[in-house]
């Protein structure tokens, strides 16, 4: 299939792709193909014999891959990697034995990241985001949500929110802005819950709307966070406005967060260990994507395992992301983030794959442009050095890309 057979801008030659697309094929991989690109979009994709005539006549540019592998760009569909300090001393104690749950009751955990954001300037947290994020760059993404939810207050969510703005413009890669609010109750309205949702819901979620800083709306449903009615009040002021819907929930207990996320068509409920599978169906039906986090998983030393075989069993779609945090998931790369889905919990590479690929991207609304290698979709694509798509969940300690695309043009890293 082709949009337009030529002239195209650029034609990359002796590969071979991992398409993503084709159910079928393992990987859906083409071996020894070709893909052309016009206008920031691929224009054809198949077998390098198959091209309907010679690369120099079909392209103003012809690279050659070298025999690299080409995978779809890498998506991290739930990051929070706008924050100030680091959290190494909860670290410490949390090795001792402590709980999560405790450590967040003596004032640590969020509220210790919400304190050193509130602190830190818009220029500082722009300037740690952006070395982040052209880390996660190298590690093979072109698309990266990041959510809000260390400020907890009108100021300081705004300027978490309008960090991610900048990032927007400066960085050559797709990044969608989620207002997470609703992570804790802040410490100034622990006595008056209803007030604090009343400012997200009246006073900021308009604010956000009105100087467009996010397409998402975010609420952590747990016991230590949200209700469910305080999560459905948020999401109602939220779709009224217009914004898309996501949800923490089923993180450390059963909540059913994500049937009340499903009711309300959110993109995707995200953590789900302690998901059943009545959720599971509601999930299905509303075409809601369950988010997996094994880093926080890894890193707090969860027992409870997502109930995967159910979500296979009902076709609910399997994303993965990093979680990145100060606090609960210090993980910056989605590679490692494919191993310790596979060694944790037994997903297969392919599923890993497509869980930060086709997924993800159904995650953040983006199924129709991005996630997988077809025709009319966004050339954004990542060239890799290896001899298998397995290799990419197979090093714990991430794998970095040789070439990252975004559009049709080669970017840089850093």
């Amino acid at each position: 299939m082709n949009i337009s057979l030529s002239p195209w801008n650029k034609l990359f030659i002796n590969l071979h792709a991992a398409t993503m697309a084709d159910t079928s094929v393992p990987y859906g991989a083409v071996r020894d193909a070709a893909i052309g690109v016009k206008n920031g979009k691929i224009a054809w994709i198949g077998k390098q014999k198959n091209l309907p005539d010679a690369p120099e006549k079909l392209a103003k540019e012809v690279m050659d891959a070298k025999g690299h592998w080409l995978t779809p760009g890498l998506i991290d569909c739930h990051t929070h990697m706008v924050f100030g300090g680091q959290r190494a001393d909860e670290f410490a104690r949390k090795l001792q034995g402590e709980s999560y749950e405790s450590i967040l009751a003596s004032g640590g955990g969020i509220l210790s990241s919400v304190r050193a954001t509130r602190e830190a300037s818009l220029e500082e947290l722009r300037e740690t985001a952006l070395e982040r994020a052209r880390y996660a760059m190298s590690q093979g993404l072109t698309v990266l949500e990041i959510k809000s939810g260390y400020g907890l207050s009108l100021e300081s969510e705004l300027k978490i929110l309008r960090v991610i703005k900048e990032l927007r413009e400066l960085l050559p890669i797709t990044i969608k802005a989620t207002c997470l609010a609703a992570h804790v109750v802040p410490p100034e309205f622990c006595d008056r819950r209803g007030a604090y949702i009343s400012l997200i819901c009246e006073e900021l979620l308009p604010q956000v709307k009105q100087e467009n800083l996010a397409s998402a709306v975010d609420v952590f449903c747990e016991k230590i966070a949200f209700t469910l009615e305080e999560a459905e009040q948020i999401f109602q002021a939220a779709q009224a406005l217009g914004f898309d819907l996501k949800i923490h929930a089923e993180q450390l207990s059963s909540l059913h967060g994500s049937s009340l996320a499903a009711r309300y068509h959110a993109l995707s409920a995200d953590h789900l260990e302690y998901l059943t599978e009545s959720d599971i169906i509601e999930m299905k039906a509303s075409n809601t994507v369950a988010v997996l986090l094994p880093g926080a998983f890894y890193f707090l030393r969860e027992k409870q395992i997502p109930p995967l075989e159910l979500l296979r069993q009902h076709q609910v779609p399997i994303a993965l992301a990093t979680d990145f945090n100060p606090g609960t998931s210090p993980i910056n790369s989605l590679s490692t983030i494919m191993n310790l889905a596979c060694v944790l919990w037994r997903f297969t590479p392919e599923e890993a794959l497509r869980g930060v690929t086709l997924h993800a991207a159904q995650a953040l609304g983006l199924q129709a442009t991005h996630g997988s290698l077809e025709v009319g979709k966004n050339a954004d694509f990542a060239f890799w050095n290896i001899e298998t798509p397995a290799e990419l969940a197979y090093y714990l300690h991430g794998r970095a890309c040789s070439k990252l695309v975004t559009h049709g043009e080669f970017i840089k890293f850093n």
